[in-house]
């Protein structure tokens, strides 16, 4: 059975980093797996933030570009998302996907 865990939430002042982490058990994240952070405000659809995939190409949602960095530890079976600058607006709950799998879900709050 495959689990995602996630990691790496709380609070943080404006300005501030944070990062999230999300371990894979019970399947082998390679490079060739895909990854996906995603993230829900309250009263909002979840909207996507950044993937990785193949080859390491990442892409990443014009609301954090330039701020916020996937990455993945294939030896730790773990994907990351490197926050920085965080701003009031990146407050939600951020949920890693795997394959066809979801975390349960870290909470981040950014206060101004």
């Amino acid at each position: 059975q495959v689990q995602l865990v996630e990691s790496g939430g709380g609070l943080v002042q404006a300005g501030g980093s944070l990062r999230l982490s999300c371990a894979a058990s019970g399947r082998i994240f390679s490079d060739n797996s895909m990854g996906w952070w995603y993230r829900q405000a309250p009263g909002k659809q979840r909207e996507l933030v950044a993937s990785i995939s193949s080859g390491e190409t990442t892409n990443y949602a014009d609301s954090v570009k330039g701020r916020f960095t996937i990455s993945r530890d294939n030896a730790k079976n773990t994907m990351y998302l490197q926050m920085n600058s965080l701003k009031p607006e990146d407050t939600a709950v951020y949920y890693c996907k795997m394959w066809a799998y979801w975390g349960q879900g870290t909470q981040v709050t950014v206060s101004s």
